[in-house]
């Protein structure tokens, strides 16, 4: 198959829960692919979407292209201060961020809920009894 068949095969479903914008991400994210990934990811970026969760759940492969698109996307909401939260439970997919230490550049939570949570419960409420 051409690069231009593979260019669909791709999923990519987007949804927003409150000031969160959900990108959940199907198939094989790779050279043929990963660009449109990247598309979505700026597409967000230029609607003044910062707060991004990226759903490997369903992705059974990613390279170093997929990989770097998604480093591009976290340094793109990072510059705006926004929060850029991966999901994934898939120990194939893990292996592959554990191996090349993205791991510890990303947050990688076991579910959009979690991903969304604020970042600190604690913090949070101790705001709201400051006030």
């Amino acid at each position: 198959t051409n690069l231009q068949e593979r260019w669909m095969d791709l999923r990519l479903e987007v949804s927003e829960r409150g000031e969160w914008s959900i990108v959940e991400v199907g198939g094989e994210v790779d050279v043929a692919t990963a660009p449109r990934l990247r598309e979505q990811l700026i597409a967000l970026v230029n609607d003044q979407r910062y707060h991004l969760v990226v759903s490997l759940e369903a992705v059974d492969f990613i390279d170093s292209t997929g990989l770097g698109v998604l480093i591009s996307g976290l340094k793109r909401v990072r510059t705006h201060g926004g929060r850029f939260s991966l999901v994934c439970t898939e120990p194939r997919i893990l292996k592959v961020f554990e191996i090349t230490g993205l791991l510890a550049v990303f947050n990688v939570c076991e579910t959009i809920e979690a991903a969304i949570a604020p970042e600190d419960e604690d913090e949070a409420l101790t705001d709201e009894v400051a006030q």
